[in-house]
């Protein structure tokens, strides 16, 4: 069997993959901008005064992940 031929037979998998990859790196965009926005957030709440502490209480994470996401 010829390659166009092995590749015609996959035409639809490799259509998917495509796909999968497209929505991939679109969710990746996505997250990068969420992350932003979320350090931002966290950011703007530690200037009006809310600590470290209680915002990773808030968010159930440490207080450590918060001051690396602010150190960001």
């Amino acid at each position: 069997m010829a390659t166009s031929e092995v590749i015609e037979a996959h035409r639809a998998a490799l259509d998917r993959l495509r796909q999968v990859r497209d929505d991939a790196l679109a969710h990746a965009r996505l997250a990068r901008e969420l992350a932003a926005e979320r350090r931002e957030i966290i950011r703007a709440l530690v200037a009006a005064g809310l600590s470290q502490s209680d915002i990773a209480r808030e968010l159930g994470v440490t207080r450590q992940a918060i001051q690396r996401m602010v150190a960001r």
